[in-house]
């Protein structure tokens, strides 16, 4: 919409730099939308922006833009307010052009060429796999894979990945934990209590099940001779000593048997739930094929190289203080082995190697810490560090009632994404994981997502959708002939009806700012306004008229809201049904 008022802009400003009047045109404009309706339909402060260059008033170089506008056919009239504001009140053609525009274009109304050319890497979920996804991961999920889907949309080539944490003490642990749980699974008591450090979810005893049907009582006899996890003060201390004892004495084939046992069972679990719930990756990352192809060597040989490293205490120490990091980081301690900040050097180091524009990284807000030292890594490195975003997501507050649900995977008292994708379904849980910005705090309300009722956003934009689809029922059961061409749109002049237009063309632009702020909920704000106009319309206005005319415009334009509510839940993961 914005297009009909900046071409006459444009030439208003050409006209008056050719005059003198202001020393050059500027190459953007930006419009806003007056908050009231009689303030028109798009607001510009650009004689606000000029005045002091053109050595006039704001309101008296306003009035000279006015009179410097061309006629057109799209614009009623102009108006200077206020201290120097151009409000402009655009034809109702200009409106009602839209309706055509997205019957044209239907599933590609909206789609934008923003990003044509650009190639970018999102990394987003990454979730251990020592469990299953809990409904706080499921946030990042949601919004990963609607942001993909936005970027797409926008004319971005998305390539999603999932960086497999399969490397490293968590996986350790959990295999400790699965060794414990196969003991009692063989009938074995445990000498001590069942370590507090360890993971003591259901699935855990589910895995060790199998392991033992599996193994049989093939791994017992590495119970003999387990440290005493009661003499330990410290319960990582516990775990830690039994995870030296397992590697010890089992070796380092049937260790990986012991370890592969939880991580392949959990991540298959992973893989399923995401797919479960329309989450697609192009690649699973696996941190244990980074470290065995030698990357992180040599990712901390560039480092040592560009001389930022130094040794202290026998440990191998980044500079990162260099770069604006609070302290330096440590890459390999003093037993030789590499930090997880080393995994996350040679990650990036390897992604920035693989031709993309720009990668996209989606992190914890715990993580928050994690970005001046991977940003410093990879100035370190030579690398273009701005060409890394990082977006930190807040985990979801899960409350049933007044009550919230605890979710430490340790403990295994949490819920998880499938068990709340079974009590909400998949298109609430993705709606509602985006109703705010990632890095804003979100409660997830159980009753309020499987609520019937316009207080659901998800159902009353669904709702919108399926009303539509109903108006061609009734027609049809009615016998009322459906148009077989694009009707005479000159005929919508209710101001619901220019309202609803008005809106429509606010979508494609809504693609483009949410795109460019990485904000699907920018989305999902739009559909609920263009559900509740519409819904306003539904009920104030007869929309099956006698008027075959009549009809069949104001039915092109609920089609075109039908179309437009489909492309919007698209993005976000979210069905739109036509009949509920």
């Amino acid at each position: 919409m914005k297009h009909f008022a900046a071409e006459s802009l444009v030439q208003a400003l050409k006209t008056l730099h050719q005059q003198g009047v202001i020393p050059e045109v500027p190459a953007h404009l930006d419009f806003d939308r007056p908050r009231q309706v009689e303030h028109g339909d798009l607001a510009s402060n650009i004689a606000l922006l000029l005045a002091r260059s053109a050595g006039l008033p704001p309101r008296n170089l306003a009035e000279r833009i006015r009179e410097a506008l061309p006629d057109s056919p799209w614009i009623k009239r102009v108006e200077v307010a206020g201290p120097g504001f151009l409000n402009f009140f655009l034809h109702p053609v200009a409106l009602q052009r839209v309706i055509a525009e997205v019957l044209t274009a239907r599933k590609d109304f909206g789609r934008q060429s923003l990003g044509l050319g650009q190639k970018i890497h999102l990394e987003f979920v990454s979730a251990n796999p020592t469990g299953p996804l809990h409904v706080g991961h499921g946030r990042g999920a949601a919004y990963g894979a609607s942001l993909a889907e936005l970027l797409r949309y926008a004319g971005f080539e998305v390539f999603c990945e999932y960086y497999v944490n399969d490397a490293g003490r968590q996986m350790d642990i959990l295999a400790a934990s699965v060794f414990l749980r196969y003991v009692e699974a063989a009938r074995q008591s445990l000498p001590w209590p069942f370590p507090a450090s360890a993971y003591r979810g259901e699935y855990v005893c589910e895995i060790a099940r199998g392991l033992y049907e599996r193994e049989g009582k093939g791994f017992l006899f590495a119970l003999e001779g387990a440290p005493d996890l009661t003499g330990y003060a410290d319960g990582d201390q516990a775990i830690d000593a039994l995870i030296a004892h397992l590697k010890s004495v089992l070796g380092e084939e049937a260790y990986l048997r012991l370890h592969g046992a939880g991580l392949q069972e959990i991540l298959a679990d992973i893989h399923a739930d995401l797919e479960d719930f329309g989450v697609r990756f192009d690649h699973w990352y696996s941190e244990r094929t980074l470290m065995a192809s030698g990357a992180v060597h040599a990712a901390v040989q560039a480092l040592e190289a560009a001389g930022f490293c130094y040794e202290e205490q026998g440990a191998l120490w980044f500079r990162s203080t260099a770069f604006g990091d609070d302290k330096d980081r440590v890459l390999r301690r003093e037993n030789g082995a590499y930090t997880y900040f080393a995994s996350d050097v040679a990650y990036h180091y390897e992604k920035y190697q693989r031709g993309f524009t720009g990668f996209i990284d989606m992190w914890g807000a715990d993580h928050h810490g994690y970005i001046p030292r991977v940003r410093a890594s990879l100035e370190a490195l030579g690398l273009a560090s701005e060409r890394l975003e990082v977006l930190l997501v807040q985990f979801a507050n899960l409350y049933r009632g007044s009550e919230k649900v605890s979710m430490s995977t340790r403990a295994g008292e949490f819920v998880t994404l499938r068990q709340l994708r079974e009590e909400v379904g998949n298109d609430a849980a993705r709606f509602f994981y985006v109703l705010r910005r990632a890095d804003q705090h979100l409660d997830f309300d159980l009753e309020l997502a499987t609520r019937h009722s316009e207080e659901n956003p998800v159902y009353y934009i669904q709702y919108a959708h399926a009303r539509v689809h109903s108006l061609h029922r009734q027609g049809s059961e009615r016998g009322l002939a459906e148009a077989t061409e694009l009707p005479d749109l000159t005929l919508l002049t209710e101001p619901k009806e220019l309202e609803l237009a008005a809106l429509l063309w606010r979508f494609p632009e809504q693609v483009r700012s949410a795109a460019l702020d990485r904000e699907p909920h920018q989305i999902a704000f739009y559909l609920k306004d263009l559900a509740a106009s519409f819904h306003t319309y539904y009920n104030a206005t007869r929309i099956l008229v006698e008027q075959p005319q009549l009809r069949w415009a104001r039915m092109a334009l609920a089609d075109a809201v039908a179309q437009t509510l489909a492309n919007g839940l698209a993005l976000l993961g979210v069905s739109a049904p036509t009949q509920m």
